[in-house]
Order: C-alpha cells, then structure tokens, then sequence
C-alpha cells in the first residue's frame, strides 16, 4: 500500500496560539513541532499496524520545515522546504491508495476554529468551488481526488473533522480539540491525542474499501474573496481572472488541477500586495 500524508499544524493537539506554531518562535514552537512530529508518527504506526505501508509524508505547514525526522520511522519519505510548487499537496500528483490529512484546522471565517484559515490568513478571506466555501481540507482532498486517491483520514480540531466527513462520510475522523474562541481551545493531551490518531489509522485503513475520490464536477468556477481591495488588485492582473467584485475574482478552469494551480498563484501574487505595503 502507498499511503500520502500531508500534515499542518495548526490542527495539533494543544495549540492555540500563533506563536506556537511560527518558526521563529524560540520558546514555544520546538515543544509543539515535537506534538506535531509524534501525530504524523502516530498516524503511520496505526496504518502499518494493519498493513504495510510505503509512505510520503509532505510537511506542509508554514515554512514546510517542521518536522523532526529523527522522531519518525526511518524508512518513510519526507517532502520539505517552501516554496513548493504545489504546497500542501505537493506530492501528491502521483497515484496513492490513500491519504491521511493530520494537524488540520477550520477554514477561514468558521466561528468555532482555532487559529481558522485558508492557505493565507493574510490575504484570503473565502474560497469556494463551483459555490462550495472551502477549507484546505477540501481544497487538498479534491487535488487528491483528481488522481483518484481518496482520503482515508483527518484529524484535527472539531471543525474541521465534522465538515470534511460530511462530505466524505468514508473518511475517519480524529477530534483533538474544541476550539473555545480563535485563540484558545479544549484539548487533549498530546499522548491521548497520538493514542486516538494511532486507533483511528488503523481504522481508516481498515475500512478504506468503501473509501473514493472526493471531487468536484468540471468544469471548476474558483472563487476568491480577499481579505483587502489590494490583493484583488493584483490576482486581477491574471490573464485567466475576472475581477467580479471590490474583494472578489473569479476563474473558470475546465478541469480541477487548473483550477488549484490558479489558486495557488493567485494567493501568492497577493502575498506581493501585502509586501509592498
């Protein structure tokens, strides 16, 4: 079995800050790295306690540099360093038998969400598909579906778990924690919350018979709202975009992995109006 994994951070158990989860951080960020680390180990001992498993792991939080490779099994591949060309889900263009999405989190503007957003909490404030308000669970799910690999796990704060299992009610979900408000949460402990990813791995890989593909129908219309007029500005700028409101522009792409390669320029593009600033 070839198993993906693509993990964030801001979804660990016991996080709640940003501070926690920025690099640059010298007092917080080494603990939770480690939280971090020993989810993404928890979820691949699960799997290979059912069944053998070559696994890719793609760090895919913030700098994409988090992981602690010492702290993970050592026959595991492991995709680092930002920028990447296809970010969190850089990787996964070729075929899997499944994927496990670890230390997820809500998806911009959602009430009850832990540090919520989507890719850039700078620059976007809504992203939707063909009308669908999407998170980067479901963003990433549908690249990965687009290759027909489905995905088998998520864990991360309640949010984000009850949203994309209700879209794909195959896929297992593991709760970590209940956001209380954007800066605080209702956690459990990091070794409670390995032991639940190791239980919950090994269920998804027990019931990935019934799993499939999550995608949308082509073609794919991308949505995205700003969080300023400037970063509107400069996606607009895109040949394939058109500019449909004060904070909004629109792409019609006739097939999904187009459609997420314009996101993904588009909100790097308006990183660039935030810079000049």
């Amino acid at each position: 079995m070839r198993l993906y994994v693509s993990c964030d951070m801001e979804g660990t158990a016991g996080v709640c800050s940003w501070m926690q989860v920025d690099p640059s951080d010298t007092h917080e960020y080494p603990a939770y790295r480690r939280y971090m680390t020993r989810e993404v180990r928890a979820a691949i001992e699960g799997a290979r306690a059912v069944a053998p498993a070559e696994v890719v792991i793609n760090d895919s939080h913030w700098s994409m540099r988090n992981l602690l490779w010492d702290e993970l099994p050592h026959d595991v591949r492991v995709i680092s360093g930002s920028p990447k060309p296809h970010s969190m889900m850089e990787g996964a263009q070729a075929r899997f038998d499944g994927a496990f999405f670890t230390g997820y989190h809500a998806k911009i503007g959602d009430a009850n969400g832990t540090l919520a957003h989507t890719y850039s909490n700078s620059v976007l404030y809504n992203v939707s598909i063909n009308g669908v308000r999407c998170s980067e669970a479901l963003l990433n799910a549908a690249m990965l579906g687009s290759q027909g690999t489905p995905l088998l796990m998520i864990t991360g704060d309640r949010t984000i778990v009850e949203e994309t299992t209700a879209a794909m009610p195959w896929v297992t979900g593991v709760i970590v924690k209940d956001a209380v408000g954007y800066y605080s949460a209702n956690s459990m402990t990091p070794s409670s919350a390995c032991e639940a990813i190791r239980a919950g791995a090994g269920a998804a890989i027990r019931g990935m018979a019934a799993a499939r593909p999550f995608t949308f129908a082509p073609p794919s219309e991308l949505l995205i709202e700003t969080a300023g007029v400037e970063h509107a500005d400069f996606i607009e700028l895109l040949p394939t975009f058109e500019r449909v409101g004060g904070r909004a522009v629109r792409h019609i792409a006739a097939d999904y992995p187009s459609a997420f390669r314009a996101f993904l320029v588009a909100t790097r593009l308006a990183g660039a109006a935030t810079a000049i600033a």
